[in-house]
């Protein structure tokens, strides 16, 4: 309560939003008044259509032009310091699968798609690294990503095992009884897993 504006900082990207029509999204999102920062076209060395807005608050978002899918918020973009730390990471502690990788020396950037199963179909992190960077700055807007586990108890003890630090042991949540834990990867990016059954059931 009370606050009116936070920090968005050097260090979050954007999130992917999977739209059948970019062109078409950009001109609704025009014609509310929106923010348009880079026009639908292809992207850089590929063919896929993408554009990029920015809401209110400077949050930027992917527009990604895609068949239909039942998961539209399909990207969550992270800028990292050391790329292959993060990747085996997130490979080791999370149990995600690396995807794919793209090296931009023109652009001077490298980028790493990590997920639990291809990308046109699942949410994936977009790890980017750009050249000499190894810090950035976190703002206080941008809070974390969550992520589905059977176990609580077994994925903190997973992501200790491979470096992870855990800012909140696995447990109940006071008053919703939901069992999660927390913790934030080498670049200080946090995440939260919540146990699945719980989880369905505050759905419910």
């Amino acid at each position: 309560y009370g606050v009116d504006k936070y920090d968005i900082g050097t260090g979050f990207g954007h999130f992917g939003i999977a739209v059948e029509d970019v062109a078409k999204a950009v001109d609704l999102i025009k014609a509310k008044g929106g923010t348009v920062t880079r026009e639908p076209g292809p992207v850089k060395g590929g063919s896929t259509v993408i554009a990029f807005v920015e809401d209110p608050d400077g949050y930027k978002f992917e527009l990604i032009e895609r068949s239909a899918t039942p998961e539209p918020l399909c990207q969550v973009m992270l800028r990292v310091g050391d790329l292959d730390r993060s990747i085996e990471f997130y490979k080791k502690a999370f149990g995600m699968e690396l995807l794919r990788t793209r090296d931009s020396p023109e652009y001077k950037y490298k980028i790493a798609m990590m997920g639990y199963g291809p990308e046109d179909t699942n949410p994936v992190v977009e790890l980017t690294y750009n050249y000499g960077v190894t810090e950035y700055d976190k703002g206080n807007a941008y809070a974390q990503i969550a992520i589905g586990t059977d176990d609580v108890y077994r994925t903190a003890e997973g992501i200790k095992l491979n470096g992870g630090k855990i800012t909140r042991e696995p447990g109940p949540l006071p008053g919703v009884n939901t069992k999660i834990t927390a913790c934030v990867d080498p670049d200080g990016w946090k995440t939260v897993f919540v146990d699945n059954i719980d989880f369905q059931k505050e759905l419910e």
